[in-house]
């Protein structure tokens, strides 16, 4: 499976939540590869931290960039059956071209307004994609959500949702742990870390569960 994580919108996790996914389907399988589209490098640079730990499995992590990836992608395919993709927050050649390749394809967006306004341009440009992938799934993520229950700016989200043609909500809701943080300073998932954080597992594996159809 094709997995891309991306978006119109900067800053809303895509590396934190790319990575963590990596690092839990390599425990599932021997072999996925990590492609990373931004040039900030900050997933490639994961995967350099995670391969100094010898005890730990590798997630091989490579760069693509330009409007052509999707070919490089395909051939890729041929070799590895789960591929993970880190677009970068822009409308780039790079997420485009991913786009026509992915078969699901997750965008986080934070609780608030203004992320919930680049829905609209991803509505348009899953639309668009479409056209040459009808099998995309594009899903709505909540990152960074509150831990304060009494919050409403998820609600906020669940009645804009109904806007959009080409968007599903994803059941899975990450919220702002310092769990996220901790496991990517050391190149790990949550699931992987020594004193675990219950509640970003739980929030993990629910996500992971769901793009990978685990009842």
């Amino acid at each position: 499976m094709i997995v891309l994580i991306g978006g119109e919108k900067g800053g809303t996790g895509k590396t934190t939540i790319v990575t963590n996914l990596a690092a839990m389907r390599m425990q599932q399988i021997n072999e996925i590869l990590l492609i990373d589209t931004d040039k900030q490098g900050s997933a490639s640079s994961w995967a350099s931290v995670r391969d100094q730990n010898m005890e730990i499995k590798r997630v091989l992590s490579v760069q693509k960039f330009g409007n052509t990836i999707n070919n490089e992608i395909r051939a890729l395919h041929t070799k590895y059956n789960d591929i993970l993709i880190d677009a970068g927050g822009q409308n780039s050649q790079e997420l485009r071209a991913s786009m026509l390749v992915a078969e699901k394809m997750y965008i986080p967006i934070q609780a608030g307004q203004f992320d919930v306004w680049t829905l609209g341009l991803m509505d348009q440009l899953v639309s668009q994609v479409k056209t040459f992938n009808p099998h995309l799934k594009a899903m709505v993520l909540i990152n960074r959500a509150s831990t304060n229950p009494s919050t409403t700016e998820i609600e906020e989200i669940f009645q804009v949702m109904s806007e959009f043609e080409n968007l599903t909500l994803s059941a899975a809701i990450l919220k702002e742990r310092i769990a996220y943080r901790k496991a990517a300073k050391e190149g790990l998932s949550v699931v992987e870390l020594n004193k675990q954080d219950p509640k970003a597992t739980d929030e993990m594996q629910f996500l992971y569960n769901e793009i990978y159809d685990i009842v």
